[in-house]
């Protein structure tokens, strides 16, 4: 049976099909290596379309990146934006990059706030990563939640919450006089009595960590310890991501 002229027109006119847009992923303090890792990571990546947290506009050089630009301080007045998985970092931006100078970063007081704002947003996953003193963070917290702020978070009703724990590099101490030297010289030595696992980790292999574990993780409270972040940088990514996950 041969259609009918105003069938095809009819069908003509009603247009292909809207492909499924995925999910939105917000990025709190897209800012330094590992910042940039991410991005680079999950906007090239095809996973949806990308959103990220500035200070003032700016040209997105990723047709899936888009810029929400907030004020400087986090409070009431924050506007709210659709997105599905959210991403907090902490790592400082690079001054000399003006692009990172335009985005806002969080501070580590600001955690439970943001959260809170983000599942307003309708964030239904969050990843944290969370840089910490090498020797400083006690065994039992390595693995669970360290502080009333991380507390706050798990109980704001995410389906799933990923705390990942890495090794932050020690900042240089200044030296000042002679015997200043001298006692840094002497106290140098300590630094070797840190574990490798305590070592910090390459921001690409945290990055590959956090998104494969965005993927893999089933619902509930998931905390990468030091030495998991280390260990899974040394082989198989997936593997042992999925081992840590139960998967």
């Amino acid at each position: 049976m041969r259609p009918e002229p105003f069938q095809a027109l009819q069908a003509a006119s009603r247009g292909a099909p809207a492909a499924a847009v995925a999910p939105a992923i917000l990025i709190a303090g897209a800012t330094g290596v590992l910042g940039n890792e991410m991005l680079r990571r999950l906007a090239g990546s095809g996973s949806g379309p990308v959103q990220v947290l500035a200070r003032e506009p700016m040209t997105e050089g990723l047709r899936s990146l888009t810029c929400v630009v907030v004020p400087p301080e986090l409070d009431g007045g924050w506007p709210l934006v659709a997105a599905r998985t959210g991403i907090i970092l902490f790592d400082p931006p690079r001054l000399f990059y003006d692009r990172e100078r335009a985005l806002w970063t969080p501070r580590p007081d600001q955690l439970a706030a943001l959260a809170r704002w983000m599942r307003g947003c309708g964030v239904s996953t969050l990843a944290v990563v969370l840089p910490h003193a090498q020797g400083r963070l006690p065994e039992a917290l390595k693995r669970g939640l360290a502080s009333l702020d991380e507390q706050a978070v798990a109980t704001l009703g995410f389906d799933r919450v990923l705390f990942v724990r890495s090794p932050e590099k020690p900042a240089a101490a200044p030296r000042r006089g002679f015997l200043s030297r001298v006692a840094h010289g002497m106290l140098a030595t300590l630094r070797y009595m840190v574990p490798s696992s305590e070592q910090p980790v390459r921001a690409a292999k945290v990055a590959e960590l956090v998104a494969t574990a965005l993927q893999l993780a089933p619902p509930g409270i998931h905390v990468a310890a030091p030495e998991l972040v280390w260990r899974a940088s040394q082989g198989n990514m997936r593997a042992q991501v999925a081992a840590w996950l139960g998967r």
